[in-house]
């Protein structure tokens, strides 16, 4: 089997093929620009391959994943200009004619964690992943199921209450006041410092008022799904960055419930070099081509 994995990214995609045991065979990298240019370059990078067998498509948003909606596999009302109302699967099937899993970029992530993890320990049935770059996600993976009925969570707009120290930032997201995207995204560095986050000193105050707003995004998870593990990717997530969000999260949540040792209850992604989504996408594609069979 050959199985097809798009991670589609408002920066970039991420192209890859894999073979049975989901290992990448080739991947490309293509640059996220208009709906037209990029899926054309997409489809052009899948034709190389005699064969694709299934996809498993993992998209920025938000996404329409309800397979009763007219609008199913689509990408619809999105801050990320010119993609609005994208029949990305539709696209890809009329290609390609094979099966498509379709879901958010996080929860691509968040299941490609989850597979590994249950790997290591088959004890785990909950795995939640956050995504702090570009913008703010979450995807939380219970007992093989995503999270979400009606659609995908929308992590990156629950509010959350401000910074003493960062009362008078207006923040980026063109919807929310205070959404942890627009207080704790990867592009809040630049806006409030003019310093773009990978040239921010690691002492920058900033990190610690971000930590403090991501640290409240983890205790959300923590309360309302009670996961094993939740990861931190993206790339704002240093490792630096994470042991702060630990200390944020220790100050803030005050043992209230008890989470097990911290590096091991919020930590970076084990898939390596970037590879949660794409690992996780081999996985949904072989979903997909089973359910296909049935």
């Amino acid at each position: 089997m050959r199985y097809g994995s798009i991670e589609a990214g408002g920066t970039k995609f991420v192209c890859a093929v894999g073979d049975d045991d989901f290992n990448i065979v080739d991947s490309v990298h293509i640059p996220t620009t208009t709906p037209e240019e990029t899926l054309a370059k997409v489809v052009e990078y899948f034709k190389k391959f005699d064969h694709i067998d299934a996809f498993g498509i993992a998209s920025f948003g938000p996404i329409d994943v309800r397979k009763d909606s007219d609008k199913y596999g689509w990408i619809i009302k999105t801050p990320k200009k010119g993609w609005s109302n994208v029949n990305f699967v539709g696209t890809m099937k009329r290609e390609f004619g094979v099966p498509v899993y379709w879901t958010t970029d996080v929860n691509g992530s968040a299941y490609g964690e989850y597979i590994k993890r249950r790997q290591a320990n088959n004890k785990i049935e909950a795995v939640s992943y956050i995504t702090d770059g570009t913008g703010i996600g979450a995807g939380t993976v219970i007992n093989d199921e995503f999270l979400g009925v009606r659609g995908t969570p929308e992590f990156g707009h629950i509010r959350v209450k401000r910074h003493r120290d960062d009362m008078d930032f207006d923040g980026i997201c063109p919807y929310h006041g205070d959404c942890l995207e627009r207080v704790a995204s990867g592009p809040t560095f630049e806006a409030r410092n003019n310093i773009k986050g990978q040239d921010t000193p690691p002492d920058d105050p900033v990190w610690n008022i971000i930590a403090y707003y991501v640290a409240q995004g983890v205790i959300s998870l923590t309360v309302n799904f009670r996961p094993d593990q939740i990861v931190l990717g993206g790339g704002v997530c240093t490792p630096q960055f994470v042991e702060k969000v630990r200390d944020q999260f220790n100050l803030l949540f005050d043992n209230y419930l008890d989470v097990g040792p911290l590096d091991e209850y919020i930590s970076r992604p084990v898939v390596p070099h970037n590879g949660s989504a794409t690992f996780g996408d081999f996985v949904l594609a072989k979903k997909a081509l089973d359910e296909s069979k049935k």
